[in-house]
């Protein structure tokens, strides 16, 4: 239950991003529900072996270039998908700063929803 909730709630961040931020667009909830199922697949599969083959700049830039990881994940998923654009790398970074920001809002809410039952 925990899972599909946060899924609807991200597909609903992602419509938010794209509501506040012109570089981003979503054609319809379904596109962002797909939008992020791809993102969080991203995020889960590839993302891990980015970081593990960047990790010497990584280190160098002091964690600031997975800021850079972030925007690639959410500029590929842009890439992949008919429904969901983002309009260059510049926006995928602002897109992806602001879908991270409204993830860690999600998760603390899902987090306390689900710590009292």
């Amino acid at each position: 239950m925990k899972l599909i909730l946060k899924w609807l709630l991200s597909a609903a961040a992602l419509l938010a991003v794209a509501h506040l931020y012109s570089g981003v667009k979503v054609d319809s909830f379904t596109a962002a529900m797909v939008a992020a199922l791809v993102i969080g697949l991203l995020n889960t599969i590839v993302r891990p072996i980015l970081v593990l083959l960047t990790l010497p700049v990584t280190l160098v830039t002091l964690g600031l270039f997975l800021f850079v990881i972030n925007a690639l994940m959410f500029w590929a998923a842009g890439g992949m998908l008919g429904g969901f654009h983002v309009a260059g790398f510049g926006a995928a970074l602002v897109g992806s700063l602001i879908y991270s920001l409204l993830g860690v809002v999600i998760d603390s809410a899902l987090q306390g929803l689900f710590a009292k039952s």
